[in-house]
């Protein structure tokens, strides 16, 4: 079963065809054509030359940062950031700061511990995809997306606070 959502032109959708796989460090990369590789991984083989072999994807662990992949950004097509714990909302920061500060247009996946209650927020923040638990609903996370949508504060999808928002349509 699929458990990832999608966001295509605003319009959350389960990802039937996902091609993204993520792999272990011990994992070999033959035959996965598209894989999400950890950090550490993706430094090794981008020091050895072997990281334009394939279309990788690099996941963030909560204690990696974002700047240190920034020069790169225009060549990775997708970057997971990873959720040990619904608990652990570094991800929040790091979706932030790729989207706002380092300019990322690529598609940003939240993984891990990904629950409908925080599927709102996650997109807000900038997350464009999210591999939701294995053990949770699919059909059921979607409602988490647009449940309740309207922020207060200014986000990656609204720049503007709520009430510069209000005024402008005075």
């Amino acid at each position: 079963m699929n458990n990832t959502i999608g966001l295509k032109n605003g319009v959350a959708v389960v990802l039937q065809e996902d091609p993204w796989c993520l792999v272990d460090d011990d994992q070999p990369l033959d035959g996965i054509s598209s894989p999400i590789i950890s950090f550490a991984r993706w430094q090794a083989l981008r020091e050895t030359g072997e990281e334009g072999q394939l279309s990788y994807g690099v996941l963030l662990g909560p204690d990696d940062d974002p700047e240190a992949i920034a020069p790169w950004l225009d060549t990775l097509p997708l970057i997971a950031l990873e959720f040990p714990s619904f608990r652990d909302g570094r991800a929040y920061t790091q979706a932030n700061l790729l989207r706002t500060r380092y300019g990322y247009k690529g598609d940003l996946r939240a993984t891990g511990d990904v629950l409908r209650d925080q599927l709102g927020l996650m997109r807000h923040c900038g997350f464009s995809s999210f591999a939701v638990r294995e053990d949770r609903s699919v059909s059921e996370a979607l409602k988490g997306l647009f449940g309740f949508d309207m922020i207060y504060a200014r986000s990656v999808t609204n720049p503007e606070p709520l009430f510069r928002r209000r005024s402008a349509k005075s």
